[in-house]
């Protein structure tokens, strides 16, 4: 309600939810955006959209689940356990320290770019054929762990309180 970030991300160190968008927006890396989907509408463009959902991770996974994403890359910095069932969720750690600390929930340690003992190249090929594994019916560390099954939280359009 006042538009503030989470208590885990001004934990974190973030200050305001602009700052939070901020990072959002640095994660869609440099490809044009080609549409804008509403909440769990059917996404039917090909190429990076946006979806408007809220900023809390299960309400957030659910309308991109809803709308079609039949597997969800979740990156993490704080350690989130989303699942997200009906989809695999694959969680990628953004720093070594949460890796080693979560290693049986989080699939990729990508704190291994930061620690300078991988390239950015190399962590998105390992990234893409984990992807292309999942898909193909191996289980995420969640789907192994039964995560996810109660985490399919649709959003209340509108003030909740």
């Amino acid at each position: 309600m006042d538009n503030n970030p989470s208590p885990g991300n001004k934990a974190g160190g973030l200050t305001t939810i602009l700052e939070k968008s901020l990072g959002a927006v640095a994660k869609g890396g440099t490809t044009n955006l080609v549409d804008v989907f509403e909440y769990a509408a059917p996404v039917t463009t090909k190429g990076f959209v946006f979806m408007d959902t809220p900023g809390y991770d299960p309400v957030s996974a659910t309308g991109q689940v809803a709308g079609g994403a039949n597997l969800v890359c979740f990156t993490t910095g704080r350690g989130s356990v989303y699942g997200c069932k009906p989809s695999p969720s694959i969680k990628l750690a953004t720093n070594t320290p949460l890796y080693e600390r979560m290693t049986d929930d989080m699939d990729v340690n990508c704190g291994e770019i930061v620690d300078g003992t991988v390239t950015v190249q190399q962590k998105g090929r390992e990234i893409f054929e984990l992807v292309l594994r999942v898909a193909s019916g191996e289980p995420s560390k969640s789907e192994a762990l039964g995560i996810g099954q109660e985490e399919f939280v649709p959003w209340y359009l509108g003030a909740v309180m």
